[in-house]
């Protein structure tokens, strides 16, 4: 029995990652709209102040659930790709249940190291007092509303087109809630009481459609059968352990430099940062978008297509999110200060000038989009990580240098991390598909030999 997971695709894997990322572009040109207008609501009834308040709670809880949550949904693409293309639903529902234990472990942890964080460092982030229990409940519940595990299976099941639907929960949902509580009576605890609701809405959700697209995948029976999971998947530990580090320095790169603000210059500077970040996030959505449905693309080539069709389709896809990337930098160039004052108001219109840094880092990210699925699909996960901790060293030396500047200095500072990261990346990346165009490196198989640390 097979399931759910066809629908009419391209032939060509561009074709198809094209194909879902329009459908993710649906979703999240909706979503983006909603961001917009709940966004200019929380800044204009909060105020500034209040609104970094709001800002280092959300950052906080951000740079939590990277540290906690362990990118699983990684993992069920990379060696669940390889199950789905065999029909092997037992394999990829075990390895599916492995990571969604996972993530409960990470969120268990995560509120253990949640509660270290709020209650002993909040005065670093010059938090209100009243704020921290608040805060504390808001990390427990975003930690909790993790969908990492599920969101792999419908990625791996090539099923974008229903993802879109359950995603759209959290920015119309946001979008009503930001409403109801402009009329009630606006607060920081609201606003993160709301947010919190929605999200394990969405995780809820997610589960549900895992199960709808592949009910032989998605059993509790599963949960017994873990030790089988990793005897299935070799390498699946060492890829694991590799990818979450990555992402924990992703986190610091992206969440970082919005602390480092709040506890060196105040929490007004938190506010200004955040909105500009957002924005900048608004604007890059596409580097998101791409990445999602480029990562899904380049595994299911790997262990379907042949190296060609795999190096070929590296280049096309980083020369596309290229010339996207110099369209983010262009906009937030010549549009950014107005889009700030649109959404939120004169306070927030000097975030201008931490706006063009940020969307500079922005176009980096999209410009590498296709780097690290090549290096992930080709067993070269360490690569990425490598490059990823050579930008954080980066981000370092940039908020040492730039900090004075301010807010402007940090983002600065995360556009050098990115530049770094960019270049590290690509040379790697690059060498990989040579490697791959000789023959070295197959691709139609999996290939864990680096990963596991026999090259």
């Amino acid at each position: 029995m097979s399931a759910k997971r066809y629908r009419q695709e391209s032939a060509s894997p561009l074709g198809r990652i094209l194909q879902n990322t329009a459908w993710l572009l649906g979703g999240k040109g909706f979503g983006a709209v909603c961001g917009l207008a709940y966004l200019a609501i929380q800044t204009r009834t909060l105020g500034l102040k209040d609104f970094g308040h709001f800002s280092l709670i959300f950052g906080t809880a951000q740079a939590l659930i990277a540290l906690a949550g362990f990118q699983t949904w990684r993992v069920v693409v990379r060696y669940g790709s390889e199950h789905v293309h065999a029909q092997e639903w037992d394999k990829f529902g075990r390895l599916g249940m492995l990571c969604g234990v996972i993530d409960a472990v990470g969120a268990v942890l995560g509120c253990a190291l949640a509660a270290v964080m709020i209650y002993g460092f909040a005065h670093v982030l010059d938090l209100n007092p009243s704020y921290i229990d608040v805060a504390f409940l808001f990390c427990v519940g975003s930690l909790w509303a993790l969908v990492s595990a599920p969101t792999g299976m419908v990625r791996a099941l090539n099923r974008f087109d229903m993802a879109v639907y359950v995603e759209a929960i959290v920015p119309s949902g946001r979008l009503v809630a930001a409403l109801l509580i402009w009329a009630t009576g606006p607060s920081v605890g609201r606003f993160l009481a709301a947010w919190a609701a929605i999200d394990i809405l969405e995780a809820i959700l997610y589960w549900i459609m895992a199960r709808r697209l592949c009910p032989q995948a998605v059993k509790l029976s599963y949960l017994f059968q873990l030790r089988q999971a990793l005897r299935e998947n070799p390498g699946v530990t060492q890829f694991f352990l590799v990818t979450y580090m990555g992402s924990a320095t992703d986190a610091i790169i992206k969440n970082g430099p919005l602390l480092v603000v709040g506890g060196w210059v105040g929490t007004r500077a938190a506010g200004l940062y955040r909105l500009a970040s957002q924005l900048s996030q608004a604007l890059s959505k596409l580097s998101t978008l791409l990445t999602r449905s480029v990562y899904a693309e380049v595994a299911r080539v790997r262990v379907a297509s042949k190296a060609d069709e795999f190096r070929k389709l590296a280049l096309q896809t980083s020369l596309i999110a290229g010339g996207a990337g110099i369209a983010v930098v262009a906009v937030a160039y010549f549009a950014g200060e107005t889009l700030l004052a649109m959404i939120g108001g004169d306070d927030f219109e000097s975030g201008a000038s931490i706006l063009i840094p940020l969307a500079i880092a922005a176009s980096f990210d999209l410009a590498s989009v296709a780097f690290e699925p090549v290096l992930h699909s080709t067993g070269r996960a360490r690569h990425s990580l490598t490059a990823r901790l050579i930008a954080v060293v980066a981000l370092g030396f940039g908020l040492w240098q730039f900090i004075p500047l301010g807010p402007s200095g940090a983002a600065w500072a995360v556009a050098l991390a990115g530049a770094v990261s960019y270049v590290a990346m690509g040379l790697m990346a690059w060498r990989t598909l040579k490697q791959v165009e000789g023959g070295q490196i197959s691709v139609g198989l999996p290939d864990d030999a680096e990963v596991s640390g026999n090259e």
